[in-house]
């Protein structure tokens, strides 16, 4: 492994990543591919259902499989929405205003993880971000 630690995708990344897009850079992807564990967080999950109950978001089988389909091919890790990401995420300053983005950004600062995402806020909460 070329120094890589663990990382955590934003949720665009975790649909780019299932989907094969290459919206996902080759730096991005050698990251994912070399981490020794990646990570996804649940909100993740509540995030795609939602945008699927909307309309935004259409998927081969229902959110919760794809869902479960995704990680396990992937070999991701799922990261529950733990009380002191809860709490860590409303008190982060109001760079950013999705609640989805700011469980993730709380859940990155919390275990210290790079993120893969392509949102520009995402660093302004001083986070390593993998484009």
């Amino acid at each position: 492994m070329a120094g890589g630690g663990p990382v955590i995708l934003d949720t665009c990344a975790l649909l780019w990543l299932a989907s094969g897009s290459k919206r996902l850079s080759r730096s991005a992807q050698k990251e994912i591919n070399e981490a020794p564990a990646v990570y996804v967080s649940a909100i993740s999950g509540f995030e795609i259902a939602l945008k699927v109950a909307k309309g935004k978001l259409t998927l081969p089988k229902p959110p919760q499989d794809w869902f479960e389909q995704v990680v396990e091919h992937h070999g991701l890790a799922v990261l529950p929405l733990e009380l002191n990401a809860c709490i860590a995420a409303a008190q982060l300053p109001p760079h950013h205003h999705d609640p989805c983005d700011r469980f993730i950004i709380a859940t990155a600062k919390l275990r210290d993880l790079p993120v893969v995402s392509t949102d520009e806020q995402f660093a302004r909460y001083g986070l390593r971000v993998l484009i």
